[in-house]
């Protein structure tokens, strides 16, 4: 399963927008400064080695055979550049299959080692020629590691620490937008935390956000559709109808959410939600804050959340009488009161709220929303235990403001 710690970037978008950007109406048809013409996201896969052995594990235990598999992917989720050859990202990496390690002290079963590496870098580069430049970086990377038990001991504990991450590459321009880019990185490792270093050499693409030509933005704002500028929310959650909707989208029929082991039966919230970039027709971005009161399943355990958080809007149907959007937001920083629910454990009080709904905006003026959503709370895998919240069916009732 794709690791959500590639969600934690996303939130930035509320960050830049509450200093760079202004409320004027007009502006919101433009990307905000701070992304446009500096930003860049890359994707790249390749070969990986966690450089895992027996020495890895507790003293007095040996294994038949360790699985290294050495596909991987990295992700350069957010990067920005300070100028033509200073920049900084953050970014993802983790082998397309786990470790394992096979027979440990005659078991006869595969223990399963899970591991991220995310990293904030800083990056220099020198050009070779106009197409082509070389690049440097150095950091901090995070590992996120789950190990195994064997019997009692912790042969392998859970890990959660820093480190250092150097790494060198190639860049080739074929446009100002985009790029082929290769390299390799290097994680050091870290003794006391039974971690080998890791090496990643991978390649692929680089693609930078550039500015909208004045011919698209005024299409955009010439517009006749039309974009709340501020919305409030209030909301309830119940169990009553189940978790059919949460599963659906959270299994194997339609992944494109996720669930979770600790399980809501009922909660209120509030959110508010303002607009800071829309297109002309279809998209548009918000940020957003929330405060919501919960009970769990099976213990009634009362807990509560506050969250900031990015919402990404598509306004499918326009129409006099409503119009009919989906949203999803990921990635929104939250503060949970309780980490254990239910007997489960979630991880930290730090943790991230996501949710995806359908909605509309009806009456004279369009002003009067509703929508129906399901929610989830986790941290990402930013620690060892990331079993998550999972929110049943939410109804909202709000108020347009445009």
């Amino acid at each position: 399963m794709t690791n959500r710690f590639s969600r934690i970037t996303l939130c930035i978008f509320l960050i830049i927008h509450s200093f760079f950007r202004g409320a004027a109406q007009d502006n919101r048809v433009l990307y905000p400064s701070f992304f446009s013409g500096k930003t860049y996201v890359e994707a790249t896969a390749g070969y990986v080695d966690f450089a895992f052995t027996d020495k890895n594990l507790l003293p007095g235990f040996t294994t038949e055979k360790i699985y290294r598999p050495h596909i991987g992917v990295r992700l350069t989720l957010l990067g920005y550049n300070f100028n033509n050859f200073l920049s900084a990202h953050i970014s993802y990496m983790r082998p397309v299959l786990w470790i394992y390690y096979k027979n440990v002290n005659g078991d006869q079963v595969h223990h399963t080692v899970t591991m991220n590496i995310s990293s904030v870098m800083l990056r220099g580069r020198f050009p070779v020629n106009k197409s082509v430049w070389v690049y440097s970086e150095t950091g901090f990377c995070l590992v996120t590691r789950n190990g195994f038990y064997v019997n009692a001991p912790h042969v392998l504990p859970n890990a959660n620490f820093g480190t250092i991450s150097f790494g060198t590459g190639v860049q080739y321009r074929l446009s100002p937008k985009s790029s082929l880019v290769a390299g390799m990185t290097f994680c050091s490792k870290k003794e006391n935390e039974q971690q080998p270093s890791s090496l990643s050499i991978t390649g692929g693409f680089n693609y930078s956000l550039q500015p909208l030509s004045p011919k698209k933005i005024m299409d955009v704002r010439s517009s006749p559709y039309r974009f709340p500028k501020q919305m409030v929310q209030a909301g309830y959650s119940t169990a009553v109808v189940g978790f059919g909707v949460n599963n659906f989208f959270a299994n194997n029929i339609i992944p494109v959410f996720w669930g979770g082991d600790a399980e809501v039966k009922e909660g209120v919230s509030v959110h508010y939600q303002r607009n800071f970039f829309h297109t002309r027709k279809v998209f548009s971005i918000d940020w957003g804050a929330s405060a919501s009161y919960w009970k769990s399943r099976w213990q009634r355990q009362e807990f509560y959340t506050l969250s900031l958080y990015p919402l990404f809007r598509f306004s499918f149907l326009h129409k006099k009488v409503a119009d009919l959007y989906f949203d999803y937001s990921v990635a929104g920083p939250s503060f949970i009161s309780k980490f254990q629910i239910d007997q489960v454990e979630t991880g930290r009080k730090f943790t991230f709220q996501d949710f995806m709904g359908i909605g509309m905006y009806a009456g004279k003026s369009h002003n009067l929303n509703a929508e129906i959503r399901i929610m989830h709370f986790s941290n990402g895998d930013l620690f060892p235990k990331n079993n998550g919240v999972k929110v049943p069916l939410s109804f909202m009732l709000g108020y347009a403001f445009f």
